[in-house]
């Protein structure tokens, strides 16, 4: 379980517009929103800016409140707050999706094949360890170093939207970069909350939510599955997980590993698959917006004020610096020291591009902000503002080099276009006189392909 940091001084930071997400569950009545408690709200929110900041108060201090609502039966130990129950129970079912696809990746996917795969996972590792050094470059006290995961987590959603929206013209050998890239932090994440985050671990509970899981694993591979069978196991094995100590996320990557993937012989989709296609749009439509939404209760307003924090620079710079240096780095040592090689089709500003991309963390990194410094407390609301800056800015520097990109395939795409429209020269379509050579898409710039045509000197 994690143990929340909550106390008085946590309040001080509404002054700055960093609203804690939620408050004790034993507070007194002023701190809930008594008339005293309001007016120093109030009060402080007419300091920032007035009526704006009123009702962005306001509608924040209502989420808060929401958000600390306890649910769930106290003899099971799940009287948890809505809060609790979005970090703990609805991002399993993020984590569930997450561990759908990435068994998907190493049965059937690139990461079956160990040449192909070697560079984006080499550039996830790296993804992973810059960031993290970045950040304690900015927290010398062992207190802030606590978060040092903050900003290693690449959140694949907003990353695989933010490339489709750069452009319709880059390859697509990017975007199979990009999410093998993204698959594989996501597994590093789920290692780092499971050894790192996790304290008072109780053995008893964890052996025993093997007995559900097992049942679960041999269930889901028969032809019939029935979810009347499959959802109580998978809520077992979550409630044993969670009893345990470890945090209940990783139940659900544990469930989604004993899901078969490969294809099976009669042609019928595999049960990853269809699991995956199923529980996706719960996972984005519902566990995501809704974990945010409890969870964040941060304001960019307040973000100034964040910046006197160590921890708050130490995340924006992991993000938006350490993480395409990482995951470039690590790229092209991969592809200059090894046997694995770059997809030919890939130029290094392509790769630059999908770095900056990788600064894009959200989901992940609100959850480690809250397992570090605890939900509510004042760290923890720095660190989330600075998730958004950071991310913010990693998204805004990725959508520069990569429309510069995307104009560039797009200038090779209708050269190639004007070439075979019309091979003869009355333009009469359709007359053209037969061709004696093939042609060819001439490569971009910086590519292998492009490379090996420059001549010799």
């Amino acid at each position: 379980m994690v143990i929340r940091k909550e106390n008085d001084e946590e309040l001080a930071a509404a002054g700055g517009g960093l609203v804690p997400a939620r408050v004790a569950a034993g507070v007194t009545p002023d701190r809930r929103g008594t008339a005293a408690g309001d007016d120093r709200r109030h009060a402080a929110a007419r300091s920032r800016g007035g009526g704006d900041s009123l009702g962005e108060l306001a509608l924040v201090s209502r989420v808060r409140v929401a958000a600390d609502a306890d649910v769930g039966p106290s003899a099971l130990h799940l009287d948890l707050s809505l809060a609790e129950w979005a970090a703990d129970g609805l991002l399993a079912v993020f984590f569930f999706v997450a561990g759908l696809e990435l068994k998907q990746e190493f049965i059937t996917g690139d990461l079956r094949d160990p040449r192909r795969a070697a560079v984006p996972v080499a550039a996830a590792v790296g993804g992973v360890i810059a960031p993290a050094l970045t950040y304690l470059a900015f927290t010398a006290d062992g207190g802030a170093a606590r978060g040092w995961a903050i900003p290693s987590a690449t959140d694949i959603a907003f990353a695989l939207a933010a490339l489709a929206v750069a452009g319709r013209h880059l390859p697509a050998a990017l975007r199979t970069f990009l999410l093998t890239l993204a698959v594989v932090d996501d597994l590093l994440a789920i290692v780092i909350i499971a050894v790192s985050y996790t304290s008072g671990l109780s053995v008893t509970p964890l052996l025993a939510a093997l007995a559900p899981l097992a049942l679960f694993a041999v269930l889901v591979r028969r032809p019939f599955r029935p979810w009347w069978l499959l959802l109580p196991l998978a809520t077992a094995t979550w409630a044993l997980v969670h009893a345990s100590g470890v945090h209940a996320t990783v139940a659900g990557v544990l469930l989604a590993f004993t899901v078969p993937a490969a294809h099976r012989p009669d042609g019928e989709t595999p049960a990853a698959e269809h699991f995956e296609h199923r529980l996706r749009p719960v996972s984005a439509g519902l566990a995501v917006p809704a974990f945010a939404l409890l969870s964040a209760g941060v304001s960019l307003s307040g973000l100034p004020a964040a910046l006197s924090d160590p921890v708050a620079l130490g995340v924006i710079a992991g993000l938006a610096a350490g993480k395409a240096a990482g995951i470039t780095a690590a790229t092209w040592l991969t592809a200059r020291f090894t046997r694995a090689t770059l997809d030919e089709d890939l130029s290094w500003a392509d790769v630059a591009g999908v770095a900056m991309l990788g600064g894009i963390g959200f989901t992940v990194s609100l959850l480690i902000s809250e397992l570090a410094f605890g939900a509510g407390s004042e760290r923890d609301s720095h660190a989330k503002a600075a998730i958004l800056a950071g991310s913010l800015t990693a998204a805004l520097l990725a959508s520069i080099v990569l429309r510069l990109r995307n104009r560039a395939y797009r200038r090779i795409e209708a050269a190639e276009t004007s070439e075979t429209a019309d091979g003869d020269d009355d333009r009469i379509p359709g007359a053209s006189r037969p061709r004696t050579t093939a042609v060819t898409r001439p490569p971009a710039p910086g590519t292998a392909k492009h490379r090996q045509r420059e001549p010799s000197a």
